[in-house]
């Protein structure tokens, strides 16, 4: 628990005092959340990590939010923030949804993917529904925003689809940067953090290789400025999570031992800054 006993050493948002938070969305060790939920959890935890962000599986706490709150509890974790799709944002369903998440203590939904994103009839009806959505979730002290994947920095009407995104959704509304995606889309992560400042607030920190690119998967082991991304992050984009993700895996490490290096060099980096 090195990392959570050396917090305060961690840079503080502009935005507020308080440090940058770690956490890790667990879509990361699916298989082994599969295998045993409660054991995944407490190796994360071991690991450091401040926070979990869930992607729909919940063990066997999938009926008791409560229950999943008070073990994240034990472990000095919290839900910090959620994917969700929209089938659980519909009429029928979103306040079902919303009762689960702020139960579990998350006041912060990402949609994570729909392919109206990158589509020039459909990105407006997307903006439209997340601005709705949004503000819905607001009169519940919540909110709904979206991440990213690699087709919103497909060009669009002179800019790209993210910047149609996030033009067309008011400020308040959270944007989920997936610094890998943007990466790997042949962006730079730096405008798009200082162009949509303060929205941020929660942030995917990894690498997506492309084939034969000769990229390591694991953070901090190219050569990515990711000293000067995070502090930007910070300090423009008010980001209260930084979050780690892990997709790929290097040969010969399991997903939790991928995460575990991952981890290390993000705390290495937050303890040198």
């Amino acid at each position: 628990m090195l990392a959570i006993l050396a917090l305060h050493s961690f840079p503080a948002s502009a935005t507020t005092s308080e440090p940058v938070k770690v956490s890790v969305q667990l879509w990361s060790v699916k298989d082994a959340l599969k295998a045993d939920f409660d054991a995944t959890i407490t190796a994360l935890a071991d690991m450091g990590f401040q926070g979990l962000e869930f992607a729909g599986d919940f063990g066997p706490y999938k009926d008791n939010p409560r229950a999943l709150k008070n073990k994240l509890a034990s472990l000095d974790l919290v839900a910090s923030s959620a994917h969700i799709g929209f089938d659980a944002l519909t009429e029928t369903n979103l306040m079902a949804t919303l009762l689960f998440y702020k139960t579990l203590g998350v006041t912060t939904l990402f949609v994570p993917w729909d392919e109206r994103a990158w589509d020039p009839k459909g990105v407006m009806p997307l903006t439209k529904q997340l601005t709705e959505l949004n503000e819905l979730a607001q009169k519940y002290e919540m909110q709904i925003g979206f991440h990213n994947h690699n087709r919103e920095f497909e060009q669009f009407k002179n800019a790209t689809y993210w910047d149609a995104i996030a033009s067309n959704t008011p400020t308040n509304l959270p944007l989920q940067l997936d610094i890998g995606w943007v990466h790997y889309a042949g962006k730079e992560p730096l405008y798009f953090i200082k162009k949509y400042a303060g929205r941020t607030y929660a942030t995917h920190l990894k690498v997506r290789t492309h084939e034969n690119d000769g990229l390591s998967p694991i953070f901090g082991e190219n050569n990515y400025p990711w000293r000067k991304i995070i502090q930007s992050l910070i300090t423009d984009g008010g980001t209260k999570w930084l979050i780690v993700e892990q997709e790929e895996y290097p040969a010969g490490l399991t997903p939790l031992q991928s995460v575990a290096k991952s981890k290390a060099n993000l705390d290495k980096i937050l303890h040198n800054m």
